[in-house]
């Protein structure tokens, strides 16, 4: 893939985060309008396409990045660099640039540097999950990501011409290198951020936080597994360290930081995306082991087979042990953490999921997640069009249709009752 296959992006349209409609305007159509009414054309047309805005961003920004890696090495170039771009660009909600943007949006019309900011941090989330990805697949010995080979499989392949212990081990290493190539692309995006000292001081402290609490919920699954610990405190710490806070609280965090928000009004936010952040993790883990609707970019029941130690399955341990079922933990103990586990085996599991109760609680603690998560969003007093794309990120982010959202839940003020559905500690 040489660099200027990786998107065709026009530079000029990147460079400040501009969308398509807007960029593509004539000059001296923009120039007969103020500064205000150019501003608010801005926002619009990424309102209509935050999804769209951001790709845009990235497509320019990865052409950039592929071409640099090129002149340093054209092998680098290729192998690495042009795969982190076409991962990064071939999949992906963008669901962390979204509740971004609509954090962001919340206090109203932002200031032209607030946009350009939000879209480079939009794109910098983007690249951490990149490196996100890449790794966990290695650290799963997954075989596919988003419907292709994961990055380490498909670059074992390129080179596949010596013993397979040899080419395997080759994969992995050279897959960790790429994750770590898209972590140092998204510092250079926060790098990059034009903003008053304090302001770039707040966000650049909290990404650094998000860093190693992504890293840290991510030891604490690996050790897991290796532990067999199947502690429910635990199992809860690892998911809201490693996806509920980096997929929503700390982007809409960083959201809040750009447009200067309120802070019991950024607080209401930030608790609104913890619960829904947590319910999304928790989604994931019945989806992997039910199947998701209409499938999904992993193979169902791949945390069942390395061991993972999700909430759902130390629940299902729990429930078997409180209930005396002996033979339901035997399934669980002989199946879980099984690479080689077939559908018959799969099909035990689940059985035990159904019959210890296991997955009928998690689906109810995901409603109570989504219904907290309405309650802190109705508390909070924000633009209305923010609170409708937030209302649907979250319904979205668990699966449900927003059209059979009760929107009026989210349009109240009720406050939520302090303390008794926090989630941090639990």
């Amino acid at each position: 893939m040489r660099p200027d296959e990786v998107a065709g992006a026009s530079t000029d349209r990147f460079a400040l985060g501009l969308t398509r409609p807007y960029a593509e305007e004539s000059a001296g159509a923009r120039a007969m309008r103020s500064a205000d009414e150019r501003l608010t054309t801005l926002v619009r047309e990424i309102d209509l396409d935050v999804h769209g805005s951001v790709q845009c961003r990235l497509e320019g920004l990865l052409a950039e990045r592929v071409k640099e890696a090129h002149d340093a090495h054209e092998t680098f170039g290729r192998d690495i660099a042009a795969r982190v771009a076409r991962f990064t660009l071939g999949g992906g909600g963008r669901i962390r640039p979204q509740f971004l943007w609509w954090s962001m949006r919340a206090g109203g019309v932002p200031a032209f540097d607030e946009v350009v900011a939000a879209l480079r941090l939009g794109s910098a989330l983007e690249l951490i999950q990149t490196c996100a990805l890449i790794h966990d697949d290695v650290m799963d010995a997954a075989p596919s990501r988003r419907g292709h080979r994961a990055v380490h499989v498909d670059l074992a392949a390129q080179y596949d011409e010596g013993p397979k212990a040899i080419v395997t081990h080759f994969g992995e290493s050279a897959a960790i290198l790429a994750g770590d190539l898209a972590l140092a692309w998204a510092d250079d995006e926060l790098a990059a951020l034009d903003l008053p000292t304090g302001q770039a001081g707040r966000v650049r402290a909290v990404w650094a936080q998000m860093r190693m609490e992504m890293v840290a919920g991510q030891y604490l699954d690996v050790q897991g597994e290796l532990t067999q610990n199947r502690s429910l405190s635990r199992s809860i710490r690892a998911a809201y360290l490693k996806t509920a806070l980096y997929t929503v609280e700390r982007p809409i965090q960083l959201g809040t930081l750009l447009a200067g928000t309120e802070e019991a009004t950024a607080h209401a936010l930030r608790a609104a995306g913890r619960r829904i952040g947590l319910a999304f993790q928790l989604r994931n883990d019945l989806d992997d082991v039910l199947g998701p609707p209409g499938g999904g970019d992993k193979p169902v029941g791949a945390d069942v087979r390395s061991g993972k130690p999700t909430y759902l399955i130390a629940l299902a341990h729990a429930r078997a042990e409180a209930q005396g079922d002996s033979r339901a933990q035997e399934v669980l103990r002989n199946n879980v953490g099984r690479p080689d586990l077939d559908e018959t085996g799969m099909d035990e599991v689940r059985q035990v999921l159904d019959s210890t109760g296991a997955a009928a609680l998690v689906h109810h603690r995901v409603g109570c997640l989504l219904a907290q998560s309405l309650r802190h969003l109705g508390s909070a007093a924000i633009d209305p069009v923010a609170r409708d794309h937030l209302l649907g990120l979250m319904h979205a982010a668990v699966g449900k249709d927003t059209r059979d959202a009760p929107r009026e839940l989210a349009r109240k003020a009720v406050p939520a009752r302090p303390g008794a559905d926090e989630v941090a500690s639990s």
